[in-house]
């Protein structure tokens, strides 16, 4: 198609554009595969440069044809090829007889001369300065096209909870008072400016999601929702178990576990306690070979626990932070994500009953 587009167009208006082309796409391929040493692409390159060449010629050959219509020789001493001079007329001729058969069916414009010749020729240095032109036109558009259009942002978007309007929830959570649920987790955890809280604001969130699930080894009786959000330096965890356990009780089951690092507090005028633990790390076989391998520890967390209520009469919230790389932030980031979350979570559990 583009071939054919090409010979539609006038003698002095493609050589010009196939030898800009040709020498634009030459210069810049060899110019490639001297930098990346690459052989085939300096044949390629050279294959354009020779195509460009043999146009050049042409050119030359039929420019002078025009100029010195007459086989005689030319001023240098040289004869003039007379084939390439019958050619050039016989194109002239042809694009001429096109022209005034067009002419005479419209019934206007001006009609050719004695002989089938036009009155005047048309300008072939014009032309060809034109054809240039407009290839550099094209080339410029191309290439300042992308800088001074408005791209679209390609910053990637943070990721966003998953909708879990249509999700049953157990009956732990109809025998609960005002409890939260995983959806309702996640969106109070997954903040704009939870990035921030965690020390580096140049990330954005990879998943987040939220789960409405019952704590183990109660039967399903008690609600603990939980919530995740991870980035690439961090993941964070927002949970809530709705039981009976004070957290001085907690305190004290955490001296019979493995949690180190034990420091009691107050959060938001409640009691809270600081809790260093590992996590777990399961591998899952996909492949159907076999099962996964065994349980190992994973990287270290820590956590804030925090009593649902200033009375704390039963139930906590837990923060929990760790990294791939085992790295922990301060403490103190864990107390910033507690101020900000937790009240929150408290209004969308009291708009979620009411409703």
């Amino acid at each position: 198609m583009l071939g054919f587009l090409l010979r539609l167009l006038p003698f002095w208006v493609r050589e010009p554009l196939l030898i800009a082309v040709g020498s634009v796409l030459g210069v810049r391929i060899m110019y490639l595969a001297v930098h990346d040493h690459d052989r085939v692409a300096a044949g390629i390159g050279l294959v354009f440069l020779v195509f460009t060449a043999i146009r050049v010629h042409m050119m030359v050959r039929a420019l002078r044809a025009r100029r010195n219509p007459s086989p005689a020789a030319s001023a240098d001493g040289t004869a003039v090829d007379a084939a390439d001079h019958i050619q050039v007329q016989a194109q002239d001729q042809a694009q001429v007889q096109a022209q005034a058969q067009v002419q005479a069916q419209a019934g206007a414009g001006p009609r050719p001369g004695p002989g089938g010749t036009p009155e005047k020729e048309p300008n072939a240095w014009g032309q060809a300065i034109a054809a240039v032109a407009v290839f550099g036109a094209l080339a410029a558009a191309v290439w300042l096209g992308p800088r001074m259009m408005p791209s679209e942002d390609s910053t990637p978007q943070p990721a966003s909870c998953s909708a879990g309007e249509h999700e049953e929830l157990p009956k732990a959570y109809k025998r609960t008072p005002q409890p939260a649920t995983g959806e309702e987790l996640c969106k109070a955890l997954n903040r704009p400016d939870l990035a921030k809280l965690l020390g580096t604001p140049g990330e954005t969130a990879t998943t987040a999601s939220g789960t409405s699930n019952t704590a183990p080894l109660t039967d399903g009786k008690v609600a603990q929702p939980e919530a995740e959000v991870a980035f690439d330096t961090y993941t964070v965890n927002v949970s809530a178990t709705y039981n009976e356990l004070t957290t001085d009780q907690y305190v004290k089951l955490m001296k019979f576990g493995d949690e180190e690092d034990v420091k009691t507090l107050r959060v938001l005028g409640r009691p809270a306690v600081f809790s260093s633990d590992h996590t777990m790390k399961i591998e899952i076989n996909l492949g159907g070979g076999g099962s996964g391998g065994p349980v190992e520890q994973g990287p270290l967390a820590r956590t804030l626990s925090v009593a649902l209520d200033r009375g704390d009469r039963g139930g906590y919230y837990e923060i929990t932070v760790w990294s791939e790389s085992g790295t922990l932030p301060d403490d103190s980031v864990l107390l910033d994500i507690a101020e900000k979350v937790l009240p929150t979570i408290a209004d969308r559990s009291r708009a979620a009953s009411r409703s």
